[in-house]
């Protein structure tokens, strides 16, 4: 998805915890609507409080929507410089094209990991059979910083089914590793610095540790109601939680939860799609697109988001 209009720290309500030793929160984010254009999502990061979790600089809840027939999405090509995008749904389906000639209808479980580097120009759009039909559409975008080795290398694109990722049980959960490493298990999805992506299903009355090797976590509430520290999360909360404690979810009921994470990159700027080490190559960025300098996207070159749209 793209960040149109332009991403800000004021995308989501963040609340710090008070510092009490015995509570594993440092920070709570409420998630707030945004609308890309006609269809709403709610964005978790970048927070006033917060603008990263590791590499993770960006998270959108995309849904739960019931698209009726004739309805779809129709996100424009736009760009994106130095970072990585991924698309996990839980349902419903999103065609992806890109300027390196990816031609993918993403479902669910599927993990399409972009790889944006020096520069690449993408669309999301819904499939026409789907769009005749309608659909439920349910899942979440992120955008994970590349680290400063990675942030101007070629783009790419990856696809994994769902079938070749990593799942299993963990304290009576059953977990899939979508990126990075957890609970002893490593997803295909090749990384450029350390982090992890889980998804976890908690029955009622279940407990899940969170993965205790990174230096910054947090999970994601996508549906139900968890525990954390005498907290209630519910969906839509992101819950940031203090670096080298034991941190554990309880299950009010079932419920469906994002753990994500990894070591941090370094400081990193964002403005509309762009995320990089330096203002100036964001500047160069927005230039660039200005110019027309990008490439386009294979198969969809009729139109696209512009960066000023009302010049």
């Amino acid at each position: 998805m793209t960040a149109t209009p332009a991403t800000t720290a004021d995308d989501a309500r963040s609340e710090a915890m008070p510092d009490h030793d015995a509570d594993p929160v440092e920070l709570f984010i409420a998630t707030r609507p945004r609308d890309l254009g006609g269809f709403a999502v709610r964005r978790a990061l970048p927070a006033p409080l917060k603008k990263m979790v590791g590499p993770f600089i960006f998270l959108d809840h995309i849904g739960p929507a019931d698209l009726p027939a004739g309805d779809g999405i129709n996100v424009r090509p736009h760009p994106h410089i130095g970072l990585a995008t991924v698309t996990f749904l839980f349902s419903g389906e999103i065609h992806h094209r890109d300027s390196v000639g990816s031609d993918v209808v993403i479902h669910p479980g599927d993990v399409n990991w972009m790889i944006a580097g020096k520069g690449i120009t993408h669309s999301e759009r819904t499939t026409d059979a789907v769009r005749a039909v309608g659909q439920h559409l349910h899942g979440l975008q992120c955008w994970v910083a590349l680290s400063d080795a990675d942030e101007a290398c070629e783009p790419a694109f990856f696809h994994h089914p769902k079938a070749t990722l990593p799942e299993g049980v963990v304290d009576g959960c059953r977990v899939v590793v979508i990126a990075g490493s957890a609970f002893g298990m490593t997803s295909p999805v090749q990384t450029s610095s350390p982090l992890f992506y889980v998804e976890a299903r908690l029955a009622a009355g279940k407990r899940l540790r969170l993965p205790d090797a990174y230096e910054e976590r947090a999970f994601y509430v996508a549906r139900g109601v968890v525990g954390c520290g005498g907290r209630r999360c519910q969906e839509g909360d992101l819950i940031v939680v203090k670096p080298g404690v034991d941190v554990h979810i309880d299950a009010d009921d079932d419920a469906h939860v994002m753990l994500l994470g990894g070591a941090p990159v370094g400081h990193r700027f964002i403005d509309w799609n762009f995320v990089a080490s330096t203002k100036e190559r964001i500047e160069q960025a927005k230039d660039d697109w200005r110019a027309g300098k990008f490439p386009l996207v294979v198969g969809d070159t009729k139109e696209f988001i512009p960066l000023d749209p009302l010049a």
